[in-house]
């Protein structure tokens, strides 16, 4: 069928396309996106490659199973953007909670060549400390062994959201008159400062999803959510670690957060993984 330079084929078959506005998509229906380790998901992440992943606070939302087979894969000279590395070696233990991994894990290990977060360093929150420990990003970046990008959460989140977009950059007001406009053009607009902000884009994003069909439609649980849904749209390859597979249809499509469009990679987290 066509219309108008519209021409819709059947997305069975993975040998023909959908094409509109002389833009070509493959389409992914048929793509076999299921890998039966976390080794062969993160197998072929190269040196210096840009990763997108979500870290704040417990692990939940964390791809904290990815993360160690990132560590074990060993590429290296990577760029991570993160909300936060976490703290102490990548193994974070706190009163309360259970043990979980954070990127500071490939921090230690040496793999990081440059950090884009929100935090590196230690926490304190509503006018207590958190923790006296010291994170690896904090002790490489004194050392002078780790670049570090400091980035407002928000305007992180909007710097994601316009790679996603394909956005050429945004004018913000936060950061004007701090270390945070080091570098960046400044333009007044209605006799306010404001600084452009460029868009963030990775090569592979490390997604953590409560539930995915075999298409790659994910669902999330709870606050667990956080970044991911908008991690998954601003990267090349988006690898998703869940905690179940399910058939087509298994899934409310009312439900679905992030489409499967969007996902080239799911493994299933292993019996014993980190949840």
């Amino acid at each position: 069928m066509s219309a108008e330079g519209i021409t819709l084929y059947n997305i069975h078959d993975t040998s023909q396309y959908y094409h509109a506005n002389n833009l070509k998509i493959e389409m992914k229906v048929g793509m076999n996106k299921i890998y039966n380790s976390l080794d062969k998901a993160v197998g072929d992440i190269p040196d210096g490659a840009t990763i997108l992943m979500h870290a704040f606070g417990s692990g939940g939302g964390t791809a904290q199973n990815l993360i160690m087979a990132l560590r074990d894969h060993g590429a290296k000279n990577l760029t991570i953007v993160s909300c936060s590395p976490g703290t102490g070696t990548g193994i974070r233990k706190l009163p309360g909670l259970k043990p979980h991994v954070t990127p500071c894990l490939l921090i230690s290990n040496r793999q990081v060549r440059k950090l884009i977060s929100s935090w590196a360093v230690r926490s304190v929150g509503l006018g207590l400390k958190i923790t006296d420990e010291v994170s690896a990003a904090e002790e490489a970046i004194k050392r002078g062994e780790l670049e570090w990008e400091p980035v407002p959460q928000g305007i992180l989140a909007e710097r994601i959201r316009a790679g996603a977009a394909s956005l050429g950059g945004f004018y913000s007001p936060v950061g004007i008159g701090t270390i945070i406009e080091q570098g960046k053009e400044k333009k007044v607009i209605n006799g306010r400062e404001y600084l452009l902000e460029m868009p963030i884009r990775g090569d592979f994003a490390f997604v953590r999803a409560y539930k995915a069909d075999k298409i790659g439609n994910l669902i999330y649980r709870g606050t667990a959510r956080s970044f991911n849904p908008l991690l998954a749209m601003a990267a090349d390859v988006v690898i998703a670690e869940v905690e179940d597979i399910v058939e087509l249809g298994g899934i409310d499509p009312e439900h679905v957060i992030t489409p499967g469009v969007y996902v080239d990679r799911i493994v299933k987290i292993p019996e014993g993984g980190w949840k």
